[in-house]
């Protein structure tokens, strides 16, 4: 798919007006039931309520090493554009990918978050730098010595929220708020934003007129199931 910088931000902005459910029932309309992730990823810190953006894919390993820096971690790092987000995946338990100094970084390339099937810490700060971040878990225990990233902008596995896996592909969308995460195929980003704004509006308007005294019965007959 061809888009250009300006239209590519456009979709991610309105992406971020619309929520994970109405995309997941679109995603089902479609038959693409595996786009979920798993329901233990949760936003660090709290306050963190949603992000969107296009998948830059980063993948790593358990492997014993040496102290002083994972050279490939950062090299991978500075290959992200605006309006991306970083999204780790990888088989390390109980340690965290980045914290608060690689995150800057991200940030300062136009990174507009980070998506881990792992750990993070600096919890605080990254609240503070306001860079919004979706992971499985937080740990005070860094990777280095550990875990280490072994490839870049490939597909990736992430946990699915069935306990299947979910492929990310660079370039791919993704979308989370306070009901979880999605993963949206970057051939139909466009369509399925179309018809998830679409439902948006109607769930609105459903709201306004239930507020206003009509029936929940009232309004499913008026608008359909959504």
């Amino acid at each position: 798919m061809n888009l250009t910088a300006e239209q590519k931000e456009s979709i991610r902005l309105r992406y971020l007006e619309v929520d994970t459910s109405n995309v997941a029932d679109v995603l089902d309309n479609l038959n693409l039931l595996q786009q979920g992730l798993a329901a233990d990823f949760g936003p660090y810190p709290e306050t963190c309520k949603r992000m969107a953006g296009w998948a830059y894919t980063i993948r790593g390993q358990m492997t014993p090493y040496a102290q002083g820096g994972d050279a490939d971690k950062m090299a991978a790092c500075q290959g992200l554009s605006p309006g991306e987000i970083s999204v780790w995946s990888g088989n390390g338990e109980g340690i965290c990918y980045f914290g608060e100094l690689i995150a800057l970084g991200m940030k300062e390339r136009g990174c507009v978050g980070a998506l881990l099937d792992g750990g993070i810490r600096d919890v605080r700060w990254l609240g503070e730098h306001q860079f919004p971040v979706f992971a499985r878990y937080k740990t005070s225990v860094q990777s280095i010595g550990r875990w280490k990233v072994n490839a870049w902008q490939i597909p990736i596995y992430l946990r699915g929220h069935d306990g299947s896996n979910v492929t990310v592909r660079p370039g791919d969308f993704i979308l989370a708020d306070e009901d979880g995460g999605i993963v949206i195929p970057v051939e139909i980003v466009e369509s399925v934003l179309i018809e998830s704004e679409r439902l948006t509006v109607i769930e609105k308007n459903i709201r306004t007129e239930i507020a206003s005294g009509l029936s929940l019965a009232e309004a499913l007959k008026k608008y359909g199931h959504v």
